[in-house]
């Protein structure tokens, strides 16, 4: 009998989608998601660890070198919303209040309160296109979101560009829901103080805002889009002018520096060609499929111009500014989807060549499919920046003085997660514009001062390393190889398809002092 128990299952697994079909797919966005939960530890940017766990941090601790407060010695706004790094803050506190200090555990609670969160994203996307839409649509909207090689990742991610989605999506789903009510004022300003918190998370949502009210204006749905306006100005003003008014004693005080600090920095990140995004779009996506959601994405731009402009406006947007850093462009991905979907299945509903063309096209759908399995898999199992982590995670359980980071073969030397290292204690490096020379006058200066010197040193990168070692144990002699960590598989990747992905092997060295 046991030969037959994996047909049980497959029929099993047949019955519930023939009869709730939602719900097996949720299964599977949970599925995914736990397994990102446990396994895709780390970070992917600097900004969803720096700006958000580690500012977090610092403030429960009653520390922050970032000077982001007026409390640690701040005499300007830093130009980021406080509300995400916020409820992070509430998190970490609530963590050791009830005797939870350890990072990696802190971080298994904070990836599983994201995918968790990201389900909404499912939800409205699949309720949003079954109410524009049809059922056959809505599942195949429901399905990309849940499985598609990228979100599983980025759910658990600290990613602003991507927490910000399940409040505009959420908030949408009200708007196209109340259109069809008679009295639907007290809805659409909820949709809208929903869709204000997406702004609190990441302030370029309201280009997708923008783009709404814009939709609403067009279609003469006056009184939806003043109710829905004030709602989301109700809740930018309380939870961005009144936050900023207390801290900084005069209104949006971080957003009127986030915008002078883009502006005077337009050019000093990723800029690249103008039409870098479409062609992201098209890869995210994953051709060929890519493109007949594309192409339904614009078909739609009539019929579904609720759902349509808001993508549209923010991606003319970030088209057009020069700043175009490729995370910027996550959070119009499911409204892509959506549209596209429902677009390119009207589309080829329609069309002769595609009626006749049927094998093409399960052909099509098919190598989109295997090819969405091939990299969801690893990428829910990525451990990324790992070898940066686990040397913190190891130092954590040393007696450490100072550190020294040894990374002669770039410039500068990257920032390092102090928030696993459980220590804000300052750290010394030598990088090409901070050669040895430099470090040994930093000796000489805690040697005056009577200041412990230096016991544990990082070396990143196996380039010149017995010869960096050679230097280094000149300055501080007897120095003893403790360990040597390793880049994840995908870190590995990503380093030898862009140098600029600093994903190193790291060498942790101890100064023997006895």
């Amino acid at each position: 009998m046991s030969n037959f128990k994996p047909l049980k299952k497959m029929y099993s697994l047949r019955k519930l989608w023939a009869e709730k079909p939602f719900t097996l797919i949720i299964i599977l966005a949970i599925f995914f998601r736990l397994l990102a939960v446990l396994f895709s530890k780390g970070y992917a940017m600097m900004d969803d660890h720096y700006l958000v766990i580690e500012q977090a941090q610092m403030w429960v601790d009653d520390y922050d070198d970032n000077k982001w407060l007026p409390a640690y010695g701040a005499t300007t706004p830093s130009g980021h919303s406080l509300f995400y790094v916020g409820i992070h803050y509430l998190f970490f506190s609530f963590f050791e209040f009830i005797g939870i200090c350890e990072p990696q555990f802190k971080m298994y609670l904070i990836r599983l309160f994201h995918a968790a969160f990201s389900l909404l994203i499912i939800i409205f996307g699949y309720k949003i296109t079954l109410h524009i839409s049809n059922k056959k649509s809505a599942l195949q909207v429901a399905l990309l979101l849940s499985i598609g090689w990228l979100f599983p990742f980025l759910s658990v991610r600290n990613l602003v560009e991507y927490a910000c989605i399940p409040f505009f999506m959420w908030g949408l789903w009200y708007v196209l829901k109340s259109l069809s009510k008679e009295k639907n004022k007290t809805i659409m300003f909820l949709a809208g103080f929903i869709c204000g918190l997406s702004i609190s998370v990441r302030f370029q949502a309201i280009l997708l805002i923008a783009g709404l009210v814009l939709a609403l204006i067009i279609k003469k749905k006056w009184n939806p889009a003043i109710f829905f306006s004030t709602g989301t100005i109700v809740s930018f003003i309380l939870f961005q002018g009144v936050t900023d008014y207390f801290i900084w004693k005069r209104p949006f005080a971080e957003l009127s520096e986030y915008i002078k600090y883009n502006l005077n920095n337009r050019y000093t990140y990723f800029t690249g060609n103008w039409y870098n995004y479409i062609l992201l779009i098209l890869g995210l996506l994953l051709p060929p499929v890519s493109f007949f959601l594309f192409f339904g994405w614009l078909k739609t731009w009539k019929k579904h111009l609720l759902v349509f402009l808001p993508a549209l406006l923010f991606l003319l947007f970030h088209i057009y500014f020069p700043n175009r850093q490729e995370r910027f462009i996550l959070p119009i991905l499911p409204l892509i989807i959506i549209t596209g979907v429902i677009g390119w299945n009207e589309f080829i509903a329609t069309s002769n060549y595609w009626q006749k063309q049927k094998k093409l096209l399960f052909a099509s759908w098919a190598f989109f499919w295997t090819l969405n399995v091939i990299l969801l898999i690893p990428l829910s199992l990525t451990y990324t920046k790992r070898s940066y982590v686990e040397a913190m995670t190891y130092l954590k359980n040393q007696k450490i003085t100072y550190i020294v980071i040894d990374d002669m073969n770039h410039n500068p030397s990257p920032m390092i997660p102090r928030f696993y290292l459980v220590n804000w204690k300052s750290y010394y490096y030598t990088s090409g514009i901070y050669p040895y020379y430099k470090l040994a006058q930093t000796k000489e200066y805690l040697i005056k001062h009577n200041i412990k010197l230096p016991n544990y040193f990082i070396f990143l990168e196996k380039e010149n390393l017995f010869q960096r070692v050679d230097s280094m144990n000149m300055l501080f002699p007897e120095l003893v190889c403790d360990t040597l960590i390793e880049p994840g598989f995908i870190d590995r990747v990503m380093h030898f398809l862009n140098k600029r992905n600093k994903n190193p092997y790291i060498t942790i060295y101890h100064r023997d002092e006895k």
